[in-house]
């Protein structure tokens, strides 16, 4: 027996929803995720996907079934997951998209580095980092307006008010 092993990279991370329709329309239409093949579970949900050097990242969207929990709705916000980062290119766009679908969204410059990063809610209050890398923007970062000022730890979710996108 092998005493050799190790984590060799993230497979899946599974977001509970209320609103498929919604939740799926976040992913491809802001994000820019798109959705994946998936096996036939027996309750409703996607899969969505980027490529990435280290291969398919990829989300999975439960909508529905014994997972949801005895209530079968599944509670608004990131819960003990704090949020869920991806790199991206073009900081610019994702601004314009998130005004676009009347997202609220927070900024920030890592300091010391070259990093970027906007964070966004999909549908069912899990919070999305976007990590950026000014050598792959092309231009300067633009002041951050201060009502867009990200705060760590900071919630800006308010599913009353949530856009239809």
């Amino acid at each position: 027996m092998s005493d050799v092993c190790g984590v060799t990279g993230l497979f899946h991370v599974l977001v509970k929803t209320n609103d498929l329709p919604l939740t799926l329309k976040f992913y491809k239409e802001v994000i820019g995720l798109r959705e994946a093949p998936r096996p036939a579970f027996g309750n409703p949900g996607a899969w969505l996907a980027c490529s990435s050097p280290v291969g398919e990242q990829i989300i999975h969207i439960w909508a529905g079934g014994a997972g949801m929990g005895p209530t079968g709705v599944s509670p608004y916000g990131t819960g003990t997951i704090d949020h869920v980062s991806f790199t991206a290119i073009g900081h610019e766009g994702y601004r314009a998209r998130f005004k676009k679908y009347g997202l609220p969204w927070r900024e920030y410059i890592i300091p010391n580095t070259t990093l970027w990063q906007l964070f966004v809610y999909d549908p069912s209050g899990v919070q999305i980092e976007l990590t950026f890398d000014s050598a792959n923007e092309g231009e300067p970062h633009k002041p951050i307006a201060p009502e867009n000022a990200y705060t760590p730890g900071e919630d800006f979710f308010d599913q009353p008010t949530y856009p239809s996108l």
